[in-house]
């Protein structure tokens, strides 16, 4: 290993910050009460509720020290790690079993979280597209109970992408609906536009696209913080104003979210999986317990 000096702390480190630095650490703290039900929160979604409701200087520079205070904070333990969601990486999980028990134990908990499809017996088949991969997650904290798979290929998507999602429309027999979210600015409603013409021409008939978010309604529904489009984009004339999607508070994005799968659900029919899923589970429980 190189050594090299380094003045940062490794591993857990005390800290005493600043009162100033104290404040604002009580204010992400009280971020992190507020949408707990969402957590993990990405540093940037923390500076916008920052922002929004303490008035937080929003530059750059601020959201930088931001990072470092934060970083600080989960060395010291003053914020817990897992309320901070960190994106970019990528694991593979261990193959194999320790023993034929272990193998039974995950047949019994599989049992006790068994769920239906709720798509099986509706009309559309909903798909949930995100701009950025590192939504995903907490978009499917709202998606998994209507069985509404949320898909991300992080930035402009690839041919082999759009020629993917097509060949799933295809083959889903049914009105195949994309819902998207993604950050409001030249390149967002580039990727949305290139990837909802692409799709539709590769599939043929029988897909639709919705943008879901970020709209200019809602920018100035719930005054969202905005920043004019860099000067040499010359994507998206039309807009003037740009927006980042993690502006949006999490609990309206996740009604947004939830109101537009409902609009293509039969909720009856909905209802109705429920009820029978609960029955189907406790007879599963039921044959499993001779195991």
């Amino acid at each position: 290993m190189t050594a090299y000096p380094t003045t940062r702390p490794k591993g857990y480190a005390s800290w005493k910050p600043r009162e100033d630095t104290r404040r604002i650490l009580d204010q992400v703290q009280d971020v992190l009460e507020t949408y707990r039900e969402y957590l993990p929160l990405t540093i940037r979604q923390i500076f916008y509720r920052l922002v929004g409701k303490y008035g937080y200087e929003k530059t750059e520079l601020a959201y930088k020290r931001l990072i470092e205070y934060i970083g600080r904070a989960r060395r010291a333990r003053i914020i817990p790690f897992n309320a901070i969601r960190d994106d970019g990486w990528n694991e593979t999980q261990e193959t194999g079993w320790h023993d034929p028990d272990e193998l039974v134990d995950l047949f019994i908990h599989l049992a006790q979280e068994y769920t239906r499809n709720k798509q099986a017996g509706q009309h559309y088949k909903v798909y949930l597209v995100a701009e950025a991969a590192g939504m995903v997650p907490q978009l499917a904290r709202v998606a998994d109970q209507y069985s509404v798979p949320v898909m991300s290929s992080g930035g402009f998507d690839s041919l082999t992408v759009k020629y993917d999602l097509a060949r799933k429309a295809a083959q889903d027999k049914k009105t195949a609906v994309f819902l998207h979210v993604g950050d409001y600015d030249p390149s967002g409603v580039c990727i949305y536009d290139s990837l909802a013409a692409d799709v539709k021409a590769f599939a043929a008939g029988g897909v639709s696209f919705e943008r879901v978010a970020l709209l200019p309604a809602h920018i100035a529904e719930y005054d969202l913080p905005t920043a004019p489009p860099k000067a040499n984009d010359r994507r998206g004339n039309n807009v003037k104003q740009t927006c980042q999607l993690e502006a949006l508070p999490p609990d309206i994005l996740a009604e947004l979210v939830e109101e537009a799968i409902c609009q293509y659900y039969d909720l009856a029919v909905f209802e109705k999986d429920l009820v029978e899923e609960q029955e189907e589970r406790q007879q599963l429980i039921h044959r499993l317990e001779y195991l």
